[in-house]
């Protein structure tokens, strides 16, 4: 039986409600800054709506009052109460970001006006070892940024690389305020699930010197928590293989059966997570005003994520030929899907897997603003950041039962039901199989720096030009044992090898499992000699230097305000790409691919405000996506089949995605603190990564002409080796990533906000926050068949882009007052694709939509002390993955986290 655990309060205190005047402009570059807030939140939302009203273009914020109140884990819960932004979820808590549809790669972070990557890593069901663009935003605390805007439309002076949105975070700086600000609370959380307590505290301290000409503030956030996180997975399912089952109540069955023709879960079990996480964050904000005229400010950010998590799974092996000879006692079909199945000997597994996980993120910015004249201004920014991931501990010990009772049951979807025979409680009857050991690593690194000139041409007309200049690297890596099998463990050979674990699922009995960290110290096994993955050692170099001009307009037509911006940028990359060509082979070698591209794209955002109160906007805009890191590395095979010269992998020569967006709104200010507005959106996106067969000329491709020529020599004697029939100047099959037809991508956002002033009473202390999302996009996916450079397209489906949720919901309902408040808040959104063309025979393969209720409750005992309640996950929200298709869904992976819990205390000085 699980107990109540108190853990004790590592910090005292963290900081929470900032207790301030309202401020809030534009820096010019796109980004809001100096926003400090009152402590209600009713004046946080105001905040944050005057910041919509002023931009010129489509943009949506949360400052910081607004932050502290939202019961959240981490920035990715406070962004989904965004209008049009999803999020996706490990561990429990919120991880990435999809904004109208568009995923985490389409998105570009700015952590105080500079563009930064932060990974971590998941379970292998939500993506694992972040290897890509998209930004993991559970390495940082709400706690330590004072502003969280997201601009879903483009200007000239923003910097490319994103269609879906991109996201500023700001920290809070000393000038925010007017004096000295002392913050600090401490809270303690409980999961009902885990049955943990875990603390979470901070704290900020800002003051002003000097009459005003200098300027320190100091944060630091630091949290715990203790998450079980459990359910059942599949590993997919899969279709007719030969001799998958070989008998029926004893009787051989052929492969063309019914009971081996119909899908099949490759690995049913049973899922037993524990994950630990410690998140400490802090900042440091120096500014200098020795003049009227002039700003300094030194701004450090730093972050450190530390994370356990150990995987344990009680399953039966179920992967074509695994079970020749075993017997099928009892089964049932629905549709093309064997549901139940009871089984006499099967090959059972037990499985015990533990991870060790960190990441450390670090950020430096030196920002000088200088007003030379009235009407001439400068901005620069110089800065470098960097996000460390490691995970120096990824092992997994693996036995096996042969011979054994097994019964799985997936007829009712959201309660499988798996039954192991009394021998699997035997220690006699396992053996060990697996011995996995596969530390891995994750590098962004990205140095910037930013000049940009204003000019007031007249009150109307007002001239921005600039340049920046960003060198970006990224590395990641991963070794592995040469052999993954027993490596000698006799795990008979101690009873002590193998121990019992209370999952709790199932029927509850205690599973046998690998006593993991015994048998790996008995062995010496951490010592044992590692080798490259290959395959997932790579990096990649990209030097981009971008130019801008733009004009910001305001005047007036007849009596109608009119404002906005015009303008456009070029932008050039230089990419450097390194991986392993042919690195299952002998022969392989490190290549490095150079590859260079440029852009010109402008932007277009109009305000006209046609009565008071009444905003008008539009916006055209053209944008880029970056392709994936992993997708533009030289991890190929180079190789000769018969008559055929193939190549395989990635394709260092990818272009980005280019898209053209309209956007057009109507907003109604229609009281204090209330608005109601509706945007239409769309994205006419010209290309869409996916992969497919083309035919360059090998020379064409940048890989190095000894891989042809050894290819050739060694695998082309059917063409007489390297000569006429075979050489780098022919056209060779290239099955790779590319640059396939795009689609189009439309919506709208409805939102409204209103607090209920006009209600007599008690109820006038109420308000709403709320907006609905609608997506929809038509993408086609091609078959592997399809020859791209000679323009045949076969088009294998059509559907939505991946992570598209075609509805997102937000509505927060609160109550305040002087001493109470109170709020409940939900967050929905639909199912989405996660692989269109599914794997193993099936169609594709998703996830199922969310609902996610919180709540929160404070009590303002005085000025200075205010006790907070809050509860997360009020519904105990499934994250519920599926293979198959839309119509006939069969069970990937079902998992709940269980509610979570925190008290706590704040104070203000």
């Amino acid at each position: 039986m699980r107990m109540f655990k108190l853990n004790p309060l590592v910090l005292a205190m963290a900081a929470c409600t900032l207790p301030m005047s309202v401020y809030a402009q534009d820096s010019g570059d796109g980004t809001v800054e100096e926003v400090v807030v009152t402590g209600s939140f009713r004046d946080s939302l105001q905040n944050a709506m005057n910041i919509k009203k002023n931009q010129n273009g489509f943009v949506d914020a949360i400052v910081a009052s607004d932050i502290a109140e939202f019961p959240d884990n981490n920035l990715a819960e406070s962004l989904q109460r965004v209008p049009g932004v999803a999020i996706s979820r490990s561990g429990g808590e919120g991880r990435n970001i999809t904004v109208r549809g568009l995923g985490p790669g389409f998105t570009t972070v700015r952590l105080n006006g500079m563009e930064t990557i932060s990974t971590t890593g998941g379970t292998d069901a939500v993506g694992g070892n972040n290897r890509g663009r998209g930004f993991d935003f559970n390495t940082f605390s709400s706690d330590l940024f004072s502003s969280l805007t997201v601009r879903k439309t483009n200007s000239a002076e923003v910097q490319e690389g994103s269609l879906g949105a991109t996201v500023d975070l700001k920290a809070a700086q000393p000038f925010d305020y007017d004096d000295f600000v002392l913050t600090a609370s401490g809270s303690l959380g409980y999961n009902d699930l885990s049955e943990e307590s875990d603390p979470g505290a901070a704290f900020l301290v800002s003051n002003i010197f000097a009459d005003g000409k200098f300027g320190a503030l100091f944060s630091l956030s630091y949290s715990e928590r203790s998450v079980q996180d459990e359910g059942s997975s599949t590993v997919r399912w899969t279709n007719a293989s030969a001799q998958s089952f070989g008998k029926y109540k004893g009787a051989t069955i052929t492969p063309t059966n019914e009971i081996n023709t119909a899908f099949r879960p490759r690995i049913p079990r049973y899922d037993s997570y524990q994950h630990e996480m410690e998140r400490l964050g802090s900042s440091l904000s120096l500014q200098f005003r020795p003049t009227d005229s002039t700003e300094i400010s030194l701004d450090g950010l730093w972050a450190k994520f530390d994370a356990n998590r150990q995987e344990v799974f009680m399953q039966g092996s179920l992967n074509p030929g695994a079970n020749a000879t075993s017997n099928v006692l009892d089964y049932a079909i629905e549709g093309n899907t064997l549901v139940y199945a009871d089984i006499e000997g099967a090959r059972l597994l037990s499985e015990n897997r533990y991870d060790e996980m960190s990441t450390d993120f670090s950020q430096g910015t030196i920002t000088l603003k200088q007003d030379f004249t009235d009407t001439f201004r400068l901005k620069a920014m110089l800065g470098s950041t960097k996000s460390d991931y490691d995970n120096p501990i990824q092992n997994t010990l693996l036995m096996q039962a042969n011979n054994q009772r097994f019964t799985y049951d997936y007829r009712d979807y959201s309660s499988p039901v798996l039954t192991f025979g009394t021998a699997a409680y035997n220690k006699a009857s396992w053996t060990a199989t697996g011995v996995r050991q596969r530390p891995q690593t994750t590098v962004n690194e990205n140095d910037a720096a930013t000049v940009a000139f204003e000019y007031d041409v007249s009150d109307s007309i007002k001239l921005k030009i600039g340049t920046d200049y960003k060198d970006f690297s990224f590395s990641t890596d991963q070794y592995a044992y040469a052999s993954e099998g027993a490596n000698g463990v006799n795990i008979q050979s101690n009873p002590d090898f193998i121990t019992e674990y209370d999952s709790g699922l199932g029927d509850d009995q205690p599973w046998l499992i690998p006593n993991r960290a015994l048998i790996m110290e008995s062995y010496n096994l951490f010592d044992l000699a590692l080798v490259p993955n290959y395959g997932s050692n790579y990096e990649v170099g990209e030097e981009t230097t971008g130019v801008f001009a733009q004009i910001d307009f305001n005047f007036e037509i007849g009596s109608v305000p009119v404002s906005g911006d015009i303008g456009v940028r070029r932008f050039e990359t230089d990419q450097t790409s390194s991986g392993w060509l042919n690195g299952t082979l002998a022969s392989r070698s490190y290549v490095t691919v150079e590859h260079n591209y440029s852009d010109t794209l402008p932007a277009l955002n109009i305000k006209v405000e046609p009565m008071e109160d009444v905003v008008l906007r539009a916006s055209y805009s053209e944008g880029i996506s970056r392709a994936g890191l992993g997708s533009i590395v030289p991890a190929v095979s180079v190789g000769v089949a018969g008559t055929n010269l193939n190549i395989s992998g990635a394709n260092p020569l990818l272009e980005p995605t280019k898209a053209k967006s309209y956007d057009l709104g109507a907003e109604w200010y229609f009281g204090e603190g209330s608005l109601v507005s509706v945007t239409l959106f769309k994205k006419e996106i010209e290309s869409h990564i996916q992969t497919l067969r083309s035919t360059p000329i090998y020379t064409e491709t940048g890989l190095p002409t000894e891989a042809a020529v050894n290819a050739c020599n060694t695998q082309g004697a059917s063409l007489g080796g390297y000569g006429s029939n075979c050489n780098e100047n022919l056209p060779w099959n290239y099955s790779a990533p590319a640059n396939g037809p795009g689609g189009d991508l439309d919506g709208y956002e409805i939102s409204y906000q209103q607090p209920f002033t006009f209600l007599p009473g008690f109820l006038s202390n109420f308000g709403f926050i709320g907006s609905y999302t609608s997506v929809d996009s038509d993408l086609d996916y091609l078959s592997a068949a399809s020859d791209i450079t000679n323009g045949n397209l076969i088009v294998q489906a059509t559907k939505p882009l991946v992570n598209l949720s075609d509805e997102t919901t937000s509505a927060t309902l609160y109550w305040e007052n002087d001493v109470f408040s109170g709020r409940v808040s939900l967050a929905s959104r639909s199912g989405y694709l996660t692989t269109p063309i599914g794997r193993d025979g099936n169609d594709e393969e998703g996830t199922n939509e969310t609902t996610n209720v919180d709540a929160s409750f404070g009590y303002q005992f005085n000025d200075s002390l205010k006790f907070t309640f809050e509860a997360l996950n009020l519904t105990d929200e499934v994250d519920d993955q599926w293979v198959g298709s839309e119509d006939n869904q069969r069970l990937s992976y079902y998992h709940n986290t269980g509610i979570q819990y925190n008290l706590g205390v704040q104070y203000k000085y």
